[in-house]
């Protein structure tokens, strides 16, 4: 059973995001943008608050007027049920799915100790006990945050996550291993069989206590010591874990890369156990928080690699990173989320293959070469732009030259984009071979950088010279969108009145996600003679910037 879909409302920066995840998840995006949130929601949707949790610290700007919904979607239902151990759970949760193999579970802040079921959209009843039972039917939650520790996550009980994958790994070896079989048949010759001389001198030191309690408690009539058979958890009470890299000490004596890298290691073994068991101990879902932490890039392509065979089995994976190791390469079943944040809020989305390429770029630090030499840059302002361009250029245009377009919005926290954020980008680049061969695409300046952009035309002269600078007609793109009636969104093209207007609540009603969100709907739906007629700046841009491509 994994998870198909995740919905979180109001949870730290998250205020509202869906998406569809596959077996191996991918997040990436710039520090503080919201990558750890995400894994914290699903935390709360696992575990609950905890102990002294304070839930109006976690709402969407603390406001106590918002109320965190953590919903998600599990596919494979039917398998979960029967991977179940305890009979009298696995009929509860066998007869709430009803047959269905696709089911809903959800946390909510007004109820953070209890969880509630919905199958086909309705919501069910399963009765007493339930969480209880629902705990035996999910997953195994296992969160690896830059915070922890070995000895808080790695060392053996039997209730960590690491404990369970060792003691079903190491269950599976010793119920087939014949020497511990006889270990089982001469503990119970020794203490169970009815024969055996330490079973008799156990019934004679109870029949001893047996006299001396019933002086206090006449009917006593009985007192019987036995020695249970252990389970496999007891064996292993004293396990632990030494390592010798020069020096040999146990693993929490180790430095913080050490542990992190033996946890992660605790993982792969793991997976190649589960390689060649199948369905060996119970499902396991891994959220790993920067993976890639004190790893070489040759170890952090093997860690994929390990990770990916372990999600195409029964577990699934989800990595928090900013590597470009975890990003740059294909595998089957394998989603890059893009995680950003625009004025406090953080958007999740799932990225095309078309897309990477700009992921990679910014993962490694906005240099032309990462990209490989690109034909030429496009420089625009910012995710409005970006988001339309890029699905036009794949629609109509994907004979041009191949270019590079870069978002100028700088910091992604900034509250409004101004000509410093192009001057930043345009800076390194104003030094390659792209000089006079980049393009920059500018909203119509307000009154307020009037004089910015002014002064940046007057210190690149060239730029003017060679038509590289390329100026819409008004300060945003949605006033240039073809005007086109739509049942989602009224109209294409927005009023100024409309994108400055704001609700009770001092927030723009038209704020950056919703900007966004239509900048994909009009790049997903214009057609190329709407483009090329109402964004004719936009398209001028582009063919001046495939003019002067390498």
């Amino acid at each position: 059973m994994k998870i198909s879909r995740i919905k979180i409302e109001n949870f730290r920066s998250l205020k509202e995001t869906e998406f569809a995840v596959t077996d191996f998840n991918i997040c990436v995006g710039q520090n503080n943008c919201g990558k750890t949130n995400l894994f914290e929601a699903i935390e709360f949707f696992f575990n609950g608050l905890g102990r002294a949790g304070n839930v109006e610290e976690l709402k969407f700007r603390r406001n106590p007027q918002n109320e965190i919904l953590v919903e998600i979607e599990f596919s494979g239902a039917q398998h979960g049920a029967s991977q179940m151990q305890n009979t009298a759970n696995k009929t509860k949760i066998e007869n709430a799915l009803n047959g269905a193999d696709t089911v809903v579970f959800r946390r909510t802040s007004s109820m953070p100790t209890k969880r509630k079921m919905f199958v086909g959209g309705v919501e069910v009843q399963p009765g007493t006990g339930f969480d209880v039972a629902l705990n035996d039917f999910l997953p195994k939650f296992e969160y690896i945050s830059t915070k922890q520790y070995y000895d808080s996550v790695a060392k053996y009980t039997k209730t960590t996550p690491i404990g369970i994958m060792l003691s079903g790994v190491l269950s599976a070896i010793l119920q087939s291993n014949q020497q511990y079989q006889e270990f089982q048949s001469k503990f119970a010759e020794l203490f169970e069989d009815d024969e055996s001389q330490i079973k008799e001198e156990f019934d004679a030191i109870g029949n001893k206590v047996k006299i001396h309690l019933e002086k206090q408690f006449p009917d006593t009539t009985k007192v019987k010591f036995e020695v249970s058979a252990p389970i496999f958890d007891d064996l292993l009470k004293n396990f632990s874990t030494s390592i010798d890299d020069g020096v040999e000490t146990s693993a929490e004596e180790k430095g913080d890369g050490m542990q992190r890298a033996l946890m992660l290691a605790i993982i792969q073994a793991y997976a190649d156990f589960r390689k060649q068991n199948d369905d060996a101990g119970k499902s396991f879902l891994f959220f790993i928080d920067e993976a890639e932490l004190h790893l070489h890039p040759t170890a952090q392509r093997n860690l994929k690699n390990v990770l990916h065979i372990l999600s195409q089995g029964t577990d699934q994976v989800f990595i928090n990173t900013h590597s470009s190791v975890f990003v740059a390469d294909n595998y089957p079943n394998q989603s890059i989320l893009k995680v950003e944040k625009s004025h406090g809020e953080t958007e999740i989305d799932v990225t095309t293959e078309f897309e990477k390429p700009y992921i990679v770029f910014e993962l490694l630090g906005g240099s032309p070469s990462d990209l490989l030499l690109p034909k030429n840059f496009l420089i625009v302002e910012g995710q409005s732009e970006f988001e339309l361009l890029t699905r036009v250029i794949t629609r109509f245009y994907s004979g041009k030259p191949i270019i590079q377009i870069i978002k100028a919005n700088g910091d992604i926290e900034q509250s409004q984009r101004t000509i410093n954020a192009i001057e930043k980008v345009f800076a390194p680049l104003s030094l390659s071979i792209y000089t006079d061969r980049l393009i920059i695409l500018l909203d119509q300046p307000s009154q307020q950088t009037q004089a910015g952009v002014q002064n940046f035309r007057n210190a690149n002269p060239r730029l003017l010279a060679n038509n590289q600078l390329h100026i819409l007609s008004h300060r945003d793109i949605e006033q240039c969108y073809p005007n086109q009636p739509c049942p989602t969104y009224i109209n294409w093209r927005k009023s100024q009145a409309e994108l400055d207007a704001v609700n009770a609540n001092g927030d723009r009603v038209i704020n950056g996600r919703k900007k966004r969100q239509l900048a994909k709907h009009v790049g997903a739906n214009i057609t190329q003679q709407q483009f090329e007629t109402d964004l004719l700046v936009c398209y001028q841009a582009l063919e001046k910037c495939w003019e002067l491509a390498y």
